[in-house]
């Protein structure tokens, strides 16, 4: 009983940490395109 417990458990962390490294994925993407957004806009000043 416990263990099957201890498997879902588990299993939702999983559900969970695979959903968090997705927006992490998402918000690596964004900050690197604002940087090289301000990469090429220090460029253009110059």
């Amino acid at each position: 009983m416990l263990r099957q417990i201890h498997r879902r458990r588990s299993r939702w962390l999983e559900g969970q940490s695979r959903r968090n490294r997705h927006i992490y994925c998402i918000r690596r993407l964004h900050r690197i395109q604002h940087h090289r957004s301000l990469l090429y806009s220090v460029a253009y000043e110059w």
